[in-house]
């Protein structure tokens, strides 16, 4: 198969060329139908037409020759006979024999008294007299003599032929453009399918940051394009996130896991024996505790953001809530050398997971705590930071804002530090396992609500907002 034929042959395989057609070829029955009934009614009535003429120009000239007789009416038709006559006259007495007229002959398929279409031999100057020709006429008895008064309509069928020449050219011709057109936008849209195929096979290889071609149009297929790299996006940032998560959790947990094994080594080979043996398997457990902390905060997470709980949502005391959790973490922060101030309002009622959002403003008080106290260890002597904890409405949405004075986080930051293992301290020496605001903004989206981190200056204050009744109607199971 040739270059040409292959590039004729693609679209003839393409939905979009047999929707072409079939709408045109719909089309074409449509016109034609539509093409051949005006056509047949519009011969109806020319027809109809003439005969009326016919008919009143027989009655005319009868009328007109009665009072001469028979003679009279002879006289007439043969003038009117005359070149150049428009009209076909044939007179015949009651036995069929010619009186006058241009005609050689009575029109067999013309009855008595009934008008019709018949075809006559031309007697026209230089015809051979054999020439077949269409007429149309009128017959009508006058005494004992018979008229019959016609018209050519010769010109009027080549009109016709020629019309129907035109349209048969033109369906011919309409067919090709349509043809045509459907191989052009089988082609227009064979193309934008292949540009489509060619970046989903390099997505497929490997090549996330590809993206579905947009022209502009704002037709279906950018629609589509722009829907497709939405998803993209979002799949290239999980597998961003999941190789990040993957080098994190390989650098956070082999650390305990290799202090884990040299601690039960070092017990091992000490003198002590017994004694030895007991301090380092106490070390061991603490090590492995926070292991299975670290494990079940990772799956808590993913539990959160696939909106799988136990606990439907129930309608709580959060002003309560929150005063509990500070007195809890209130020796901490004093310990720490930090002043805990809480504001909780009054009787402020939250339709949520009470234990998780309980566990979110106990991990943020926790991280107030830690880089507060790293913050005040820094400074001078007699410096004492502070940790504020309140309640607020705000905009329809119930907020909970803890603020500390620690050394706060960056804007470029603040949306980095909410994912799964992300620490900013980048030797990771203190401890931590960076999945204290990721917890945090998962118990947040499965509320329904934002977090928000903003510059308290000094310090971070981070700001949940969460809507009073809960999502849809309180239910947090799926």
């Amino acid at each position: 198969m040739t270059a040409l034929a292959k590039l004729i042959a693609a679209p003839l395989r393409t939905t979009a060329f047999r929707l072409a057609a079939l709408t045109v070829a719909a089309f074409l029955v449509a016109a034609a139908v539509i093409a051949g009934l005006l056509f047949w009614k519009t011969n109806e009535v020319v027809t109809e037409q003439v005969i009326a003429e016919l008919a009143a120009e027989a009655t005319a000239l009868t009328s007109d020759t009665a009072s001469g007789g028979l003679d009279a009416l002879k006289q007439a038709v043969t003038v009117r006979s005359q070149p150049p006559a428009r009209g076909l006259y044939f007179l015949a007495d009651a036995e069929g024999h010619k009186l006058a007229g241009n005609m050689s002959r009575m029109p067999p398929e013309i009855e008595r008294g009934v008008g019709g279409i018949f075809s006559y031999a031309s007697q026209s100057p230089g015809s051979t007299g054999d020439a077949s020709h269409m007429a149309v006429g009128v017959s009508q008895d006058i005494g004992g003599a018979h008229l019959v008064v016609g018209r050519d309509i010769e010109p009027q069928r080549a009109l016709a032929s020629r019309v129907r020449r035109i349209f048969v050219i033109g369906f011919g011709l309409l067919s090709l453009a349509g043809l045509a057109g459907g191989i052009a936008m089988s082609r227009m849209v064979m193309r934008r399918v292949e540009d489509i195929t060619e970046t989903s096979r390099s997505i497929m290889a490997g090549d996330l940051s590809r993206r579905m071609p947009v022209i502009g149009d704002g037709d279906e297929f950018d629609e589509l394009s722009q829907s497709l790299n939405v998803m993209l996006e979002r799949i290239e940032q999980l597998m961003l996130s999941l190789r990040e998560v993957s080098d994190n959790i390989a650098h956070d947990l082999k650390t305990p896991l290799t202090r884990l094994r040299n601690k039960a080594e070092a017990a091992l080979m000490d003198p002590r024996g017994s004694e030895a043996y007991k301090d380092g398997l106490e070390r061991t457990i603490e090590e492995a505790d926070g292991l299975i902390r670290t494990f079940n905060a990772l799956l808590l997470i993913a539990r959160l953001e696939a909106g799988a709980v136990e606990e439907s949502a129930t309608a709580f005391d959060l002003s309560a809530l929150v005063r509990d959790v500070a007195e809890l973490y209130e020796p901490v922060a004093d310990e720490a050398g930090l002043a805990l101030s809480v504001d909780p309002g009054a009787g402020v009622q939250l339709t949520a997971n009470r234990q998780l959002v309980g566990q979110a403003i106990a991990n943020l008080i926790d991280n107030a705590i830690k880089y507060g106290a790293r913050a005040t260890s820094s400074t001078k002597a007699g410096a004492r930071g502070s940790i504020h904890v309140g309640v607020a409405a705000a905009n329809g949405l119930i907020e909970i804002r803890v603020a500390d004075t620690g050394p706060g986080i960056s804007e470029k930051d603040r949306e980095r530090v909410l994912k799964r293992f992300v620490r900013l301290e980048e030797s990771r020496t203190r401890p931590g396992t960076g999945l204290g605001l990721s917890l945090v903004a998962a118990v947040v989206r499965l509320h329904g609500g934002t977090i928000r981190l903003e510059d308290h200056a000094p310090g971070l204050r981070v700001v949940l907002a969460l809507p009073p009744k809960g999502p849809k109607g309180g239910t947090l199971v799926k």
